[in-house]
């Protein structure tokens, strides 16, 4: 069987000196059907390596469950990878951050009582063990001394950036290697001194993580690990966007140099990202360093490849200096690109949210507030909802939003309250007699930092101009999957023509005989989700900087495909327009 380790300047693949060259690529931020094209697309570049991340929180959404259907089948992506003749790199964490809704962890693990996370505490570190079991008949067969394509194992994931307990990274190497794990095992850090030091372990291989200042970065990694092979594991090409910032990008000519003053110096490379994705679903996370900022749906990352899968001029200039250090076959590259399809789409059916409530399961009462998290729903929206009466002047007040609360008393829309604005108290209207609704949207957890795990909905107490609101009622909706919403707006109809008040449901049908992918415009529309034949597209925004949704082709058919869109606010139309290019919103350099 085929041999990987760690010699004294290089990593040795079959007692031969080996550069690694590897992009990133997440399996879960792209459509399954399509693994087999962004691979190979990789391998047509001059990389012999895929890294991939995995979600800790994807594969098990709660305890006891751990999924590896459809786009989480992780072995059949390994195989694609082994299928292409490349190698894998493979990073379970368990923290990943990747801009992943919670860092990858999962949100119930303080339901568990874990103390602490990223920590040695025993309910956590039970919790981890049952994931990386979970995890063994997918890894240990497809390791490289097995016939395998995988060459690498990361412990951990920048752990220097966060905290310094040697003993957790002690047992988390010992429970890799229960399991079954043989290959080398390695750590990244951002290439500062302390970050470095407190990372890893004497016996881990140490890696960097940058995006420039290659020299100066290696010369800070050689400095901290005096032997073998040195590697940039997250060479940072691109970065990612949060609502309203602008869309990231880097010139292609800096990227290019940096990677060849990285190729020049000898070291070996996973360019972060190859191919970025899509935060489908309710999967992004957010940053929180005084703001909270959450991730848009877009994953594009300014990568090689882009969101879509299309080869961009980055792609060309890196694959150039790749050539000087591997052969290459002129003749084997990606394909054009294609255009998207430009049509409209009327939305005919419609369905006020509050219409679709007895679809969303049942409704329990507290005395006093509870967060998502206390009922064990992780994710996406929560209804909170309380009777009012009050003589003159009405202020509500929260103690904290997350993350983002919409205020309708009878029905009737309030105001809006905003974590990322630091709001947390609104007027209401003098009298204020009816039901309060409070609708409240996790819009994504923290994925870096001290705040990760935090609870979401309303945190603390409500008050009415100083008086806690004690009673309420509180529906978590699940808005993973719509099918009872499709089903019910398949009987509903409205004209076709006027405009949309939400929170709403609006829903119609569309051919797409030619077949490919799609970019759906949401200028126009407000703030909400999309979904396609049920499969949740992600979020959308007015704020921008993202004004396109990336459709992939094989979510398609033919004929009778259909849209649902949740529209929070309001549209001046009822219909919906798909655009021949993607629209990521401006740029700055």
């Amino acid at each position: 069987m085929p041999t990987f380790t760690i010699g004294e300047q290089d990593f040795m693949l079959d007692g031969q000196p080996h550069r690694i060259l590897s992009g990133a690529l997440h399996y879960f931020r792209v459509h399954p059907d399509q693994w087999a094209d962004r691979i190979r697309k990789a391998r047509q570049m001059g990389l012999n390596t895929i890294e991939t991340y995995v979600p800790w929180n994807a594969h098990a959404p709660a305890p006891g469950i751990f999924d590896t259907s459809d786009g989480l089948d992780l072995g059949r992506f390994l195989d694609l990878i082994a299928a292409e003749g490349m190698h894998a790199i493979v990073r379970p964490g368990p923290y990943i951050c990747a801009e992943w809704d919670n860092g990858g962890l999962p949100a119930w693990l303080f339901d568990r009582g874990a103390a602490a996370i990223r920590a040695d505490d025993p309910v956590y570190m039970a919790a981890l063990t049952e994931y990386l079991e979970h995890l063994a008949p997918i890894l240990v067969p497809r390791q490289i001394d097995a016939g395998g394509p995988i060459i690498l194992i990361q412990i951990e994931n920048e752990y220097g950036a966060y905290g310094a307990d040697r003993f957790y990274l002690e047992k988390l190497v010992k429970v890799n290697r229960e399991i079954g794990l043989t290959v080398p095992f390695t750590t990244v850090d951002q290439p500062q001194d302390d970050m470095l030091a407190n990372g890893s372990l004497p016996e881990l291989h140490k890696t960097g993580s940058f995006g420039s200042r290659s020299a100066e970065r290696l010369e800070t990694l050689r400095r901290h690990q005096p032997t073998g092979p040195l590697m940039c594991s997250e060479f940072w090409v691109g970065w990612f966007d949060h609502w309203g910032a602008h869309h990231h990008t880097t010139t292609v000519e800096q990227s290019a140099h940096d990677l060849e003053v990285l190729l020049e110096l000898g070291a070996s490379v996973n360019i972060y990202m190859f191919h970025g994705g899509t935060n489908f679903g309710l999967t992004n996370g957010a940053n929180d360093k005084g703001v909270y900022q959450p991730i848009v749906t877009s994953y594009d990352y300014d990568a090689p490849l882009d969101e879509a899968g299309n080869p961009t001029a980055k792609y060309w200039a890196f694959r150039d200096v790749i050539a000087k250090y591997t052969a290459l076959d002129d003749d084997d590259v990606p394909a054009p690109a294609h255009l998207g399809s430009s049509f409209s789409v009327s939305l005919p059916q419609s369905l006020p949210l509050w219409d679709s409530l007895d679809r969303m399961g049942p409704w329990t009462s507290h005395e006093g507030l509870r967060t998502s998290d206390d009922l064990g729903h992780y994710s996406g929206f929560t209804l909170y909802r309380t009777e009012i009466s009050v003589s003159g002047t009405a202020v509500l007040d929260f103690d904290e939003v997350r993350d983002r609360a919409q205020v309708f008393l009878d029905r009737q829309p309030v105001g809006t309250l905003s974590r990322d604005h630091h709001e947390t108290s609104l007027a209401l209207p003098d009298h204020a007699t009816g039901v309060l609704e409070i609708l409240v949207e996790d819009q994504g957890r923290v994925n870096y930092g001290p705040r990760l795990g935090e609870p979401k909905g309303l945190v603390g107490s409500a008050r009415i101009n100083g008086e806690v609101l004690w009673t309420w009622d509180i529906l978590p909706l699940p808005l993973d999957h719509v099918s009872s919403v499709v089903q019910a707006l398949e009987k509903q109809t409205s004209d076709s023509d006027a405009a949309v008040s939400g929170p709403v449901f609006v829903q119609g049908t569309f051919d797409h005989a030619g077949g490919g992918d799609l970019f759906l415009s949401t200028e126009g529309w407000t703030k909400g989700m999309v979904w396609v034949n049920g499969f949740s597209l992600g979020r959308y925004w007015s704020r921008g900087p993202q004004h396109t949704l990336y459709v992939p082709g094989p979510l398609l058919r033919s004929e009778s495909n259909t849209i649902t869109v949740l529209e929070l606010h309001a549209a001046t139309r009822r219909s919906v327009a798909f655009v021949a290019t993607h629209n990521l919103g401006h740029t700055e350099f």
